[in-house]
């Protein structure tokens, strides 16, 4: 298991130890985190904290605060003499998330219409320009997603509900997105049909910019429920 990190920065001897090892923790915690996101640690992948350690030039200490903080976010689960593994993806939790999703989201992006004003307007705007720029996959690999275009994306996103003004929802709505990324990245060398995401995405920004919110709220169920069902037909569920 090779994970890909960048070498640890010497720290100050005033920082106090306890300041160190929650740093090396939350550095640790970063790192496995995204490379599970991106399924470069794919579903079901063993873990050994010791690897990791090494691999990450951290205690065995930061690397289980990690793993701790990332099995509350569903992200990695603990077994019993077994030790810690990815999380596993399955059809019934795809549905779940996605039916969860989709009732959030959607909630979002209807007050997000109701209360947004002409600044959310031009940040979402400035969001929709990048993304429209840029090339879903990395050139030559049509099978690989692109990490910039990835994080454009998410920009994206968040932008489209970026006025909803309610903490409690928003907070739901990330982690749910986070929850199906692993899903989308999936879908991605899994997709035997054509499938224009630019126009998917084009639907739901200018249903928003006109301010028709059944509009919007139907492209944006469309859309994710394309994803869903790529990834549920596949062999990887």
């Amino acid at each position: 298991m090779k994970i890909i990190h960048s070498p640890d920065t010497t720290t100050p001897d005033t920082v106090p130890p306890e300041a160190n090892a929650g740093t090396k923790s939350h550095r640790a915690y970063a790192q496995i985190r995204a490379d599970i996101l991106t399924c470069r640690l794919m579903p079901g992948t063993k873990l050994s904290i010791a690897a990791l350690a090494s691999e990450l030039d951290v205690s065995l200490g930061a690397v289980r605060e990690a793993l701790s903080m990332l099995q509350s976010e569903a992200l990695v689960v603990s077994e019993p003499q077994r030790g810690y593994t990815v999380s596993p993806v399955s059809p019934k939790e795809l549905a779940d998330i996605t039916e969860a999703r989709i009732a959030i989201e959607t909630l979002c992006l209807r007050t997000s219409i109701e209360r947004g004003d002409l600044a959310w307007e031009s940040r979402l705007v400035a969001a929709w320009h990048r993304l429209s720029r840029l090339s879903q996959s990395d050139a030559g690999k049509e099978q690989h997603l692109s990490e910039v275009w990835s994080r454009a994306h998410a920009d994206f996103h968040a932008e489209l509900v970026g006025a909803c003004g309610n903490d409690w929802l928003l907070r739901m709505r990330a982690m749910l997105y986070e929850q199906s990324e692993r899903y989308r990245r999936m879908s991605v060398p899994l997709q035997t049909e054509e499938r224009d995401v630019p126009a998917e995405h084009k639907a739901i920004f200018d249903a928003v910019m006109d301010r028709d919110i059944p509009r919007a709220v139907n492209a944006l169920e469309n859309h994710l429920r394309k994803t869903a069902s790529i990834v549920r037909t596949s062999v990887a569920l």
